[in-house]
């Protein structure tokens, strides 16, 4: 029979590889996304003529490069490196917003406020299918409300 300090050595390390394999677990949202306009829909705003979002991680740090093309032709960048830690952090690029804060709610859902100087305008959220193949973008800010569909590059 194994005695009792064998046991707790062997149920932490069973506890530490648990939680090392979902520290290594990817983000699904890493990568670069399109606009699938098609399968998009605003309920007010206009919808951008396209729309490219590029996630990068660096620890567990986000790197969000976002390119649009608008409605009426003009291209903007919105660049945001942040954590999914509940903290603000600055957004440069965004037509209302300067900051951003952000928490996970499942594997492949997170849930962000956005910010005009400290006050909140806007909520989004990002979803990550289940395949991976596939993001949807849930918009609420004083501009544009709706779903934005976006397809793995």
């Amino acid at each position: 029979m194994r005695s009792p300090l064998l046991r707790a050595v062997f149920a932490l390390a069973a506890a530490g590889g648990l939680a090392m394999a979902a520290a290594a677990t990817p983000d699904p949202a890493m990568g670069t996304w399109e606009l699938n306009v098609a399968k998009s829909k605003l309920t007010s705003g206009p919808m951008p003529k396209s729309q490219s979002r590029t996630y990068t991680k660096s620890g567990d740090s986000i790197t969000l490069v976002m390119k649009s093309v608008g409605a009426d032709g003009k291209e903007s960048t919105m660049r945001a490196t942040y954590k999914l830690d509940g903290k603000d952090y600055p957004v440069t690029g965004a037509p209302g917003w300067d900051t951003l804060s952000g928490k996970q709610i499942d594997s492949n859902t997170a849930e962000f406020s956005l910010k005009k100087d400290g006050k909140v305008v806007g909520k989004t959220s990002r979803t990550v299918s289940k395949d991976g193949k596939t993001m949807t973008t849930t918009q609420n800010t004083d501009t544009v409300m709706g779903e934005l569909v976006f397809d793995r590059k």
